[in-house]
């Protein structure tokens, strides 16, 4: 297992990394998965033993059971772990029971220690953009959970290019520590982020923590050109955002099946592989409802893309350039290169 520096931060952390998602199993998130406490603790025994030592939750993932079940299964290996949760929705109704604010946050912060069984979080992350809440207020508390040792880093994730860049004017204004990371939809169906966010992150050394690189496993190879859709799926209980291009999706797969045929790999293993190789790319979070899920992810570390596979893959799911994007790469291309992958 490769591990790499997380941002412009000291935190060394596993290029893939297991996201939480399927544990607890209440309410809509049953649908993605219902891993109790023993299944748990095999995933993350089969996790470590792989190399993985960033473990990825939210409070809001089955409403609090995801956190409390993790908890649980970590026990003693708690310490041998990075372990990052999230803060943003609220888990009740009522006033101050959501958003950035700097009440909701310490609260939240306090119940996921609880639930978490631990007393310090090693990065704390917004789970989203509060519009409502002075940037400032939220990054100061941030801040301030961080000196009293509840928190050790926090990122931030789902913000758009210019709330990340305002993000860290406020906290180099204020002189506090700034988000070390952003956690991003980044996969071969999802390529928005290369316009502004790849960039912002790259030039301010934030790292990326890339969720649903399989996008709620349509790039699985579940899902193909003329055959029935799975009745086992996410996307049968959480629509993947946007309007899918069916035709583009099919394009994609088409060129991961060649890829896996030849490697003798899974499809999820080369659709995996290909988020891994991108610029700016710190870690990718991956799921799995069972095992035999888990150890075929995992495999996606072991070995590397070609350079002319990754370029393959790029032009098959290639997306138009928004304005000013293809501006500057039309008429400035010399001044504006498009990021390259140094690892």
């Amino acid at each position: 297992m490769e591990y790499r520096l997380l941002g412009a931060s000291g935190l060394e952390v596993s290029v893939l990394s297991f996201g939480t998602m399927t544990l607890g199993g209440e309410g809509r998130f049953a649908a993605m998965g219902n891993v109790q406490v023993e299944e748990a603790r095999r995933h993350i025994e089969i996790c470590i033993d792989a190399g993985v030592n960033l473990f990825d939750t939210a409070d809001i993932y089955s409403f609090g059971k995801s956190e409390e079940v993790l908890g649980q299964a970590l026990g003693a290996r708690r310490k041998e772990i990075v372990l990052a949760t999230k803060a943003f929705v609220g888990l009740e109704p009522g006033a101050n029971r959501a958003g950035l604010s700097r009440r909701h946050l310490m609260e939240a912060c306090e119940a996921s220690l609880r639930r978490l069984r631990t007393d310090c979080i090693d990065l704390y992350q917004a789970h989203n953009f509060d519009s409502l809440t002075p940037l400032d207020e939220t990054l100061r508390a941030f801040d301030d959970l961080t000196r009293e040792g509840k928190i050790r880093y926090f990122g931030c994730s789902n913000y758009a290019g210019w709330q990340l860049m305002k993000a860290h004017s406020i906290s180099d204004r204020l002189g506090i520590r700034r988000y070390i990371s952003q956690q991003i939809n980044y996969s071969l169906l999802a390529r928005d982020a290369e316009h502004e966010l790849v960039p912002a992150g790259l030039d301010q050394r934030t790292g990326i923590m890339a969720w649903s690189p399989l996008q709620f496993g349509l790039l699985s190879g579940k899902f193909r050109r003329g055959q029935a859709k799975p009745s086992e799926s996410r996307l049968n209980s959480l629509d993947a955002p946007g309007t899918i291009d069916e035709e583009r999706l099919y394009k994609i797969v088409d060129a991961l099946t060649e890829i896996a045929s030849r490697r003798e790999v899974s499809i999820s293993q080369v659709a995996l592989n290909w988020v891994l190789q991108k610029p700016g790319v710190d870690t990718v979070i991956i799921g799995a409802r069972n095992e035999q899920q888990l150890r075929d992810n995992l495999a996606a570390a072991t070995w590397a893309l070609t350079g002319a596979d990754v370029e393959r893959l790029d032009e098959v799911s290639a997306l138009p350039l928004p304005y000013p994007c293809w501006h500057q790469r039309k008429f400035a291309v010399d001044r504006n290169p498009p990021p390259k992958h140094v690892r």
